[in-house]
């Protein structure tokens, strides 16, 4: 069994085959999905996929693009809506100083006060870090000594980065970007750090890997990355996908391995 770590499954992108994209990835041997928030509305539509997809858990959280526009009430929504069955983690959350859609100072605040409601429901994080590396880092190793531990999504550092996520109790998510050509330092990270801190994830409908590159990405696609992982670490398809999983479970307090 497969898992896809992060997806966005409530995009409009889906909107006229979100069905048989499920069905899809159920026939790959994707047995779960989690669709990951990224604002409140998004939070809210994660949450409404699970109850009508067994297959399907979700995030809650407000992605750092969307910063300059958050106030009480909307990080209090955010609490309600992770209290729900089958919201497993706060995220989409942290830092993005490469698009800088939202004021930095901004950004650095609703992160720490979403990395707050984590701890306060002893929920993982799911972060993203584009080139704010260095802030990331300061602001999660802050939170350690409180047990906050999550996956980086869509990692795009080095291998001393990673360890130095991985040292801070995180897991290191690897998405379609692994299967391109160019992607010389992502493949070196998947071949040096351990399978047992590794996660799988299309971000879909983003990212989308070979051969379907240019495409829309869908969960269904992820075997290819995790056929890339298994060639770059010299082991089988079948250990990349048990272990991915088994480390899915682990972090999300999940069991269908059980």
């Amino acid at each position: 069994m497969l898992i896809d770590s992060h997806a966005h499954l409530d995009m409009k992108q889906f909107d006229s085959d979100r069905d048989q994209v499920i069905d899809r990835a159920v026939s790959a041997g994707v047995g779960h999905i989690i669709t990951v928030g990224i604002d409140i509305i998004s939070s809210r539509n994660a949450l409404n996929l699970t109850t009508h997809y067994p297959s399907i858990f979700a995030t809650a959280g407000i992605h750092p693009h969307n910063a300059d526009n958050i106030n009480k009430d909307d990080l209090e929504e955010i609490v309600l809506i992770a209290q729900q069955d089958k919201i497993i983690a706060i995220g989409e959350i942290g830092l993005d100083f490469f698009r800088n859609r939202s004021a930095r100072q901004n950004q650095i605040e609703v992160f720490t006060q979403q990395l707050d409601i984590a701890m306060s429901l002893d929920l993982p994080v799911v972060i993203h870090d584009r080139e704010a590396h260095t802030e990331t880092v300061s602001i999660l190793s802050s939170f350690k000594q409180n047990g906050v531990n999550g996956m980086i999504h869509c990692f795009s550092g080095d291998y001393e980065l990673a360890k130095t996520f991985i040292n801070l109790g995180y897991y290191i998510s690897i998405p379609g970007t692994v299967t391109y050509n160019n992607a010389s330092q992502i493949q070196d990270v998947v071949r040096r750090i351990p399978l047992k801190r590794l996660l799988l994830e299309t971000d879909a409908p983003y990212l989308t890997p070979t051969p379907y590159r240019g495409k829309r990405n869908e969960p269904s696609y992820i075997i290819h990355t995790a056929q890339k992982i298994a060639k770059l670490q010299g082991i089988s398809f079948e250990e990349v996908s048990y272990q991915t999983s088994k480390n899915v479970c682990q972090l999300f307090n999940l069991s269908f391995l059980e």
